[in-house]
């Protein structure tokens, strides 16, 4: 979507380089993405690593006195880490401003017996190893949407695929969403499109891809992309602010992410965590509205999707066969 009302976004610094006989290359026309979400908008926002209600009603807390607008909430420890009524209490906090909660599914091979992740090679990652692994992430997929929750968290193929024909079946809700972890997230442009071909419906690519590379990958798909402006260290520890407004250009539509660098990790959350979940969650919502002043200074923080919005529109998907 492009307003024909609002000037060209400036490119940072170029009206005083001008000065210097060092002008800032034109942007390309042809890097441009010419996708939007349904609502029209190009570009919405994340705050990760919310891991309970006390985080959330931090967030939302921050984000009132910052006034940073926050379309996504999302958890990172795992549905199987809140009781029932957590996860209730995070989506009546949630409901009452229009803000969607996602939350991680199931076992992950990072903290079962499997000794391969704690080698350099991290063998296997986060994904869900054997029959138990994904009967658990099935487990709290169903859990969580009996719940009320619309949004969940996966880092495998095979439980993506299987949540994916569950959807289809029914078994989950219609309007339930599936979203990619960073920590899997595709580098290639055939890789985005197998994801989202298994019913992905925003993918969270890894933050150390240049700008090219996220052109490459938004021509061959429209599927909402997901990207930390700022990285935390597992993931590289990048911090791009400056690039948030060439990422919505060139990667629309984009979830832009509010992570958070040099910061103790968080997972799998618990009360002897609270004191650092709760610093990190004021800091993340502040390091949202740096990216904000930052894109409002150069022009280019409109066309941002509604509050509320959350669907992704319509994705292709590979086809069921008889056996799947």
């Amino acid at each position: 979507m492009s307003d024909t009302t609002r000037p060209a976004p400036r490119r940072p610094g170029s009206a005083a380089l001008s000065l210097l006989g060092e002008a800032v290359p034109a942007d390309d026309p042809a890097d441009a993405s010419p996708h939007s979400f349904p609502d029209g908008g190009t570009w919405r926002t994340e705050v990760p690593s919310v891991e309970g209600p006390e985080a959330l009603a931090t967030v939302l807390k921050e984000s009132d006195r910052l006034e940073v607008p926050v379309h996504r909430v999302s958890q990172g420890s795992g549905v199987w880490m809140l009781t029932d009524a957590e996860i209730s209490e995070m989506l009546g906090l949630c409901a009452g401003r229009d803000i969607e909660l996602c939350l991680f599914t199931g076992p992950r091979g990072t903290w079962d017996i499997g000794a391969a992740t704690r080698t350099d090679s991290r063998g296997g990652g986060l994904r869900a190893r054997g029959h138990d692994g994904l009967a658990g992430c099935v487990e709290d997929a169903v859990r969580a949407v009996e719940l009320g929750v619309r949004c969940l968290l996966v880092a495998d193929e095979g439980v993506l695929w299987t949540l994916h024909r569950l959807r289809a079946r029914g078994v989950l809700p219609a309007d339930t969403t599936f979203k990619v972890s960073a920590l899997v997230g595709p580098v290639n442009p055939a890789a985005y499109g197998v994801w989202e071909r298994l019913g992905a419906d925003s993918v969270n690519i890894p933050s150390d891809l240049g700008l090219d590379q996220i052109t490459e990958i938004r021509r061959s798909s429209r599927a909402p992309m997901d990207l930390y402006i700022e990285a935390p260290d597992d993931l590289g520890g990048y911090v791009r602010m400056y690039d948030a407004a060439e990422l919505i250009r060139r990667g629309a539509p984009i979830y832009l992410k509010f992570g958070l660098s040099k910061a103790p990790a968080i997972y799998p959350y618990g009360a002897h965590l609270r004191d650092v979940t709760l610093d990190t969650a004021r800091e993340r919502v502040r390091r949202g509205r740096l990216v904000l002043d930052l894109l409002a200074r150069h022009g280019a923080d409109g066309a941002m999707s509604p509050l509320g919005s959350r669907l992704p529109g319509p994705l292709r998907r590979f086809p069921e066969g008889e056996d799947s």
